[in-house]
């Protein structure tokens, strides 16, 4: 059983490929129609190397060498500065790092890589330092968590980004998934694992019954797994989840037989020795089921 719904089919990946590969030919197309540095004998490129520089705004710094003046036989050759400035142009380029994917509209890129899935975005990031950065931009971990998540949480500002938000929101999707599958195989010994051990911690089961503190909570599962039967299987719609620091929720339905109608359920974790642990829940059944 999946609750969140991965957009990790081919035609979508190779779709943003596409448009990334189609926007790098345009612009080396463009690249191409500026004069080349083999095309004037006037321009050296020992002397472009030597008397062209890069600075932080990207300028092109001269010295005042032959090729730089631009004058032969004591006459000045305007064709001959228009070529060597090209030339200096391409160097500066190389030296400073610049790069056709940098040239992009960041508008353009996060458009492109919001194609792409969880998987998918993590693999770019290890291809080269470009694509990290790349990979790395939060808008583009912003549009993700939107499409994978929910859109309730527009006004949230992470204080760490969106990827890590992205992070521990599906650390707390995985381990809300972990949570039925524990039900399924009741397994009264994972399910002990999963709570915290305090006396704090609370379950309201869906008959109505308030169990408080560890022992308790643990001894009600003891009782809920001896009465249903193994295997019952759960279906989880309208995940919710919001995370903050040390603390997240989760709000969701269930439906063990679809004709029944939903359970409300609400899961609440805590963070405690670099693990979430359930700290509360609370199952409820639909009012207009029980009074039709």
């Amino acid at each position: 059983m999946e609750i969140i719904a991965f957009s990790s089919q081919p035609l979508l990946i190779a779709s943003s490929v596409t448009l990334l590969s189609l926007l790098l030919t345009v612009l080396s197309l463009l690249r191409l129609k500026t004069p080349r540095e083999s095309r004037h004998p006037l321009k050296s490129s020992s002397s472009v190397t030597r008397d062209s520089g890069c600075s932080r705004d990207g300028a092109v710094v001269k010295s005042n060498s032959a090729a730089s003046s631009g004058h032969v036989n004591g006459e000045r050759d305007t064709t001959g500065e228009m070529v060597v400035a090209a030339g200096e142009k391409a160097a500066v380029e190389r030296q400073c790092g610049a790069s056709m994917m940098e040239q992009l509209v960041p508008e353009i890129t996060t458009h492109a890589l919001s194609y792409l899935d969880y998987p998918s975005l993590c693999r770019l990031s290890m291809t080269n330092s470009l694509m990290r950065k790349a990979a790395n931009d939060d808008n583009a971990w912003k549009a993700l968590y939107h499409k994978d998540f929910t859109l309730e949480q527009v006004s949230v500002t992470p204080v760490n980004g969106w990827k890590a938000y992205y992070a521990a929101t599906r650390a707390i999707v995985n381990l809300n998934a972990e949570f039925f599958s524990i039900i399924r195989e009741r397994s009264l010994q994972e399910m002990s694992r999963f709570w915290l051990n305090a006396d704090y911690v609370k379950c309201i089961h869906a008959s109505g019954e308030l169990f408080s503190g560890y022992n308790a909570v643990i001894q009600s599962w003891q009782l809920a797994f001896n009465w249903w039967e193994q295997g019952v299987e759960f279906q989880v719609r309208d995940v919710r989840v919001r995370v903050l620091t040390g603390m997240a929720w989760v709000t969701m339905k269930t439906y063990v037989e679809m004709e029944t109608g939903p359970f409300h359920v609400t899961n609440v974790f805590e963070f405690h020795n670099g693990r979430w642990y359930m700290v509360h829940h609370h199952s409820s059944v639909d009012q207009q089921i029980m009074h039709p």
